[in-house]
């Protein structure tokens, strides 16, 4: 299902990709085979759905034969960005920046091709360098090129300077490192291309310029790419949910979560992502986009969506499962699910819907567990729901308000799920 694409700035442009670019950027990634990185700060053990963006940036630089550079910042990771954030970011310690390092190594191994024989991909941590660093050599040499008004002029600083908090030197110098980041991979590893998002296009202006002041013998070798930063119809942050951010990682956002993020985008949504995030064919998306634009009611292309990126993230047997615990929980096929299913589920449950087993060894009302959860707002609306039929445990409709539920009642010996009707449960965890 791979689209034919004469290079990768016909394949950026035609999947909306691009934001902006430095001058000429766009004939030297037609014309030559280039290094390009893009760059993952470790403040969390997983990357999460955003991140997909730039790792599917870099996956296809590397389909057109060009090669990708990953630098994981356990060097900047220990200062923070400050782009996008209203306040200041909270130091990690050594240990838990090398433990987030080896969660998203493993991540990124599955999208990049390391073996390749002709452009293989790259993972580098940047504190290699970055911790080397003598201070008043770095400000005798590099701090030097850089001006304090610009440096204030970017948006992620005037946004903080004009906050009461203000921003620290420490994560103001954050750029200083970047632009350096890019300097470092330009001179050792022939690496003549950054990408980020739209909010680091200046941090990356920053790194070419540092470059060229360098290195005047060398004319407009280094450049920058950027991709438009994304957010959802009703204008939040993409990747977020109800119950956080959706990550990469199964243990923390399983499969079936993933897949009921996207299928969830809406019609005007859902287009631009299939484009971003699949390599759906030119074919197949005109048919899909016609079919949303004529039977939006049968959401086709939120189906075709959820199913590829679950598989993408996470492999056929992730995307099985999501589909299974789908057709479970949203279609009312209960019987369908194993086992194994309800461990996911377990899993993917809200930390807020935990119940001791000690309780339920003491008996619990459904009348009760549906109100403490926040199923039904009463008692009283839970009784006539209960009566009505409209209230399930485990799939199976109880119309006695009288029911106990005990440890008999548990699925995967650990699992209650509490349905209002087909489309309402909550998924309760018993420790």
């Amino acid at each position: 299902m791979n689209n034919k694409f004469e290079n990768i700035i016909e394949e950026f442009k035609w999947r909306e990709y691009l934001k902006d670019f430095t001058t000429n950027a766009d004939s030297l990634l037609i014309k030559e085979k280039i290094t390009c990185y893009n760059g993952f700060d470790p403040t969390a053990k997983s990357l999460h759905i955003g991140n997909l963006i730039p790792i599917l940036g870099l996956q296809r630089l590397q389909n057109h034969g060009h090669t990708p550079i990953v630098i994981v910042g356990g060097g900047t990771g220990m200062i923070g960005d400050p782009s996008g954030k209203a306040d200041e970011r909270k130091l990690l310690s050594n240990e838990q920046i090398e433990e987030n390092l080896i969660g998203i190594k493993s991540q990124l191994e599955k999208f990049l091709d390391f073996e390749n024989k002709n452009n293989p991909a790259k993972i580098i941590n940047n504190s290699e360098w970055l911790s080397k660093i003598n201070l008043i050599d770095f400000l005798r040499d590099t701090g030097k090129f850089f001006n304090l008004n610009n440096m204030m002029s970017k948006d992620s600083v005037k946004n903080r300077i004009s906050r009461e908090e203000g921003i620290s030197f420490t994560e103001f110098s954050y750029q200083l490192l970047q632009a350096y980041d890019f300097l470092y991979l330009f001179e050792n590893y022939n690496c003549t291309f950054q990408m980020g998002g739209s909010d680091q296009w200046g941090n990356i202006v920053a790194g070419v310029d540092l470059i060229r002041k360098k290195n005047t013998n060398i004319n407009n070798k280094a450049h920058g790419i950027t991709y438009p930063l994304l957010t959802t119809s009703n204008g939040e942050k993409f990747g977020k949910s109800v119950d956080g951010a959706i990550t990469l990682d199964p243990e923390v956002t399983i499969p079936y979560k993933v897949f009921q993020y996207f299928y969830n985008s809406s019609d005007e949504e859902v287009l631009k992502y299939i484009k971003l995030f699949t390599d759906i064919s030119f074919k197949d998306y005109e048919e899909l986009k016609e079919a949303t634009l004529q039977s939006p009611f049968k959401r086709e292309s939120q189906h075709f969506l959820s199913k590829e990126i679950t598989r993408i993230i996470h492999g056929d047997k992730g995307m099985n499962s999501a589909l299974r615990q789908t057709e479970g929980l949203n279609q009312g096929n209960w019987k369908i699910l194993k086992e194994e299913d309800y461990k996911d589920l377990y899993k993917g449950s809200d930390e807020n819907t935990q119940l001791s087993r000690k309780e339920l060894d003491s008996g619990i009302t459904l009348q009760q567990i549906s109100v403490n959860y926040g199923l039904c707002s009463s008692l009283a609306e839970s009784k006539r729901l209960i009566l009505q039929g409209g209230i399930s445990l485990n799939g199976e409709k109880i119309n006695k308000i009288e029911k106990i539920i005990t440890t008999n009642d548990l699925k995967a010996n650990q699992i209650l799920i509490i349905s209002k009707g087909k489309k309402s449960h909550k998924i309760i965890k018993v420790d």
